[in-house]
């Protein structure tokens, strides 16, 4: 079920390659949803705002770890790309070891200081307790969310795409299961949400490597070979942790964003944090889409074929225009429906909607440039350029900064959920230039060589 993409035209490569990508965020997206459906009716309310309060700092946590994880696994579709057998399953140990330690030092330092950030995101006193539990059962797991994402990277990079949505779909339906188990009837709130969320990842990280160790001999290390490839850890490193601290610096742009909503009432919360769940939703192609690129150009850069790795970015964001255009229409449409599923019938959620409605609007519009970013960035990376992402992430952070400052002098949450559209829009425009710059450099390159 391996797959080179260095042959053929581009367009139907990168479709066939993406669609179970997307099966897999949108099932990813829809055991999420349900895991808040779930809180919202059977814990309440204020349950609801703490997991979304905590979200932004969830996304910080994992995003550091997995931006490493990913950087490393490039290195695995170049080696690939190329040809190398035994380069493939070097890169692909070194992203195990180099995985593991990133993971622990992020684990730690984020269980440390996880009181103290909460205080610091302005988390209402009547929510604290449930966003407390809920956040750091997330951390103590954080070993089970990255396994899965690295081993499934790593398929990903040698053109498998289909095993890791198997095993997403399998992880799906246990989350949903344990989460009805440990909610309704053990009554564990929003510590079995979280919980939930860890033992279903951990089963899915633990059926990637069975799979990997029975059928992927490109992949299966051999015996005494687990040790660190020093030239490739700088290589990995190099790609790595710039994409890992563009997480973190995107992720304290968002928590930003999070923080001047949160001196809103609980009501504006969960407004906002159902409306969030659809936009996850709907934009689930844009991650999806970007895993494809960064599979395809890193196979391609590998092979050093520069003009296909070109010609399969512009049809990737051909795709996107389309996707982006019609996700954005049923947003807005389905908006009213959706964020009804996340409250009790008791709940009057007229109170809610208008926060919603809000988001939803100004965040709908910006589907084209947030695509842009998905797709220009990971074609960057692709090529080994790590420190394109880091740009990206500071022009994130700045714009949320720039309409954080602005909402809270002004005291609007328009102005206040408007942060994620801004930052799309401004970080969109100069993902394109930045990767424009990247292609040059690298013909000029090649024209020398």
């Amino acid at each position: 079920m391996n797959g080179k993409m260095t042959e053929g035209k581009p367009l139907p490569i990168l479709l066939k390659f993406v669609i179970p990508i997307l099966l897999g965020f949108i099932f990813q997206q829809f055991y999420n949803m349900v895991d808040t459906v779930i809180v919202g009716r059977f814990v309440g309310p204020e349950a609801l705002a703490a997991v979304g309060s905590t979200g932004t700092i969830m996304f910080m946590i994992m995003g550091l770890a997995n931006g490493m994880t990913t950087g490393y696994t490039v290195l695995i579709s170049h080696q690939f790309g190329a040809g190398s057998k035994e380069g493939t399953r070097q890169a692909f140990v070194n992203a195990i070891i180099l995985g593991v330690i990133s993971t622990l030092i992020v684990t730690v330092v984020a269980i440390i200081v996880m009181p103290s950030l909460l205080h610091i995101m302005n988390t209402p006193d009547d929510i604290y307790d449930y966003a407390y539990a809920y956040i750091i059962t997330i951390c103590a797991g954080s070993f089970a969310l990255i396994g899965y994402n690295l081993f499934a990277a790593s398929l990903r990079a040698i053109g498998n795409s289909k095993t890791p949505l198997y095993f997403l779909i399998f992880s799906a339906a246990l989350n949903i299961i344990l989460d009805l188990l440990f909610i309704i009837v053990f009554k564990l709130g929003t510590f079995g949400a979280a919980l939930a969320t860890d033992i279903s990842q951990g089963a899915s990280a633990i059926l990637c490597i069975f799979y990997i160790y029975k059928n992927v001999e490109i992949l299966r290390p051999n015996k005494g070979k687990w040790t660190l490839n020093k030239n490739f850890a700088g290589k990995q490193l190099r790609i790595g942790i710039p994409m890992a601290l563009q997480f973190g610096i995107t992720a304290s742009g968002t928590m930003v964003m999070q923080a001047s909503i949160n001196i809103y009432q609980s009501v504006a919360i969960g407004g906002f944090t159902a409306a969030g769940k659809v936009v996850n939703l709907m934009t689930a192609g844009m991650p999806s889409i970007g895993q494809t690129v960064a599979a395809y150009v890193g196979q391609n850069y590998g092979y050093g074929d520069l003009d296909r790795v070109h010609q399969g970015t512009k049809d990737a964001m051909k795709i996107m225009t389309i996707y982006s255009v019609v996700t954005g229409v049923l947003s807005v449409v389905l908006m009213p429906t959706i964020v009804s599923m996340f409250f009790d019938k008791g709940v009057d959620i007229s109170q809610y909607l208008p926060y919603s409605r809000t988001y939803i609007l100004e965040a709908a519009i910006f589907y084209i440039p947030l695509s842009m970013i998905f797709i220009y960035r990971n074609a960057m990376q692709g090529c080994g350029f790590g420190l394109t992402a880091l740009m990206l992430g500071v022009m994130e952070l700045i714009s949320r900064l720039l309409t954080a400052f602005v909402s809270t002098r002004m005291h609007s949450y328009a102005i206040a959920v408007a942060g994620d559209g801004f930052s799309w829009l401004t970080t969109g425009i100069l993902s394109f230039i930045l990767y424009m710059v990247v292609m040059k450099q690298l013909r000029e390159r090649k024209r020398r060589d």
